[in-house]
């Protein structure tokens, strides 16, 4: 197997963790069956891309529009997220690894949100590898969020308008102070943000598989690297002006 360059890593890895559904019904099980797999599937990668020295790590767990799911689908969700999170935490601490959600983490139910904010509260002093979770998550909902934190502090007098720029922005999002992704990787054969990290993704490289998440193992991680690093990420420049900053 070709080899990962240590030197040409990207910093910030996002994954759209799609096909625990698909995975299930093609096996003839339960889509709780699924889940469970793609658990395990998200606790292999976390610890890959710590190994490979992934620096940040952002996985999409559920977004707004999945509270539409059936009820039972959606409560199923939750008391694993509640327990997986409270099991893995050790591991956290132990791994140097901090942990954080994005999102609109007042909409889980009390016991997830206090697990939630007990595991961040536990690993806040670690500074190996950023395990972000994106959890009710809906990338227009954070932009709106900005926005009205931006206008409020206007109204106050606070903010003046002639002083928003990006920079401004990136600070009321759910993400300020983590870099951007440099690879967004999604599952299962789609070819959608589905509303995901949409300020963020602006320069982001692309990699789609069609392996369903339960299957989505270390050696595809490492591929979709592999991919990423054989990249020319040009930001806007020619060849000739990259070529130049290089020198």
């Amino acid at each position: 197997m070709e080899k990962i360059h240590p030197d040409k890593l990207p910093q910030h890895i996002a994954i759209i963790m799609d096909g625990n559904g698909r995975w299930a019904e093609k096996k003839r099980l339960s889509r709780v069956n699924g889940h469970r797999k793609g658990i395990e599937a998200a606790k292999d990668i976390v610890r890959s891309a710590r190994e490979f020295g992934i620096r940040y790590l952002t996985l999409y767990v559920f977004s707004k529009e999945n509270w539409n799911r059936p009820a039972a689908e959606v409560a199923i969700l939750m008391d694993f997220l509640k327990r997986h999170l409270r099991s893995e935490a050790p591991d956290m601490v132990k791994n140097n690894i901090r942990f954080r959600a994005v999102g609109a983490i007042s909409d889980l139910p009390h016991g997830v949100r206090a697990v939630v904010r007990e595991v961040e509260e536990k690993t806040k002093g670690n500074d190996g590898m950023f395990l972000q979770l994106a959890i009710s998550y809906s990338g227009r909902s954070e932009l709106a969020d900005a926005c009205k934190k931006m206008a409020a502090l206007a109204v106050e007098g606070n903010l003046s308008p002639d002083d928003i720029d990006e920079e401004t922005v990136e600070g009321f999002l759910y993400t300020a102070g983590m870099p951007d992704p440099d690879l967004l990787i999604r599952t299962s054969g789609e070819r959608r943000l589905s509303n995901f990290l949409l300020w963020q993704m602006a320069y982001t490289e692309l990699y789609t598989t069609d392996v369903l998440w339960p299957d989505f193992t270390r050696e595809d991680l490492s591929a979709a690297i592999r991919d990423f690093q054989a990249r020319e990420r040009r930001f806007g420049l020619t060849r000739d002006q990259l070529a130049g900053v290089a020198g």
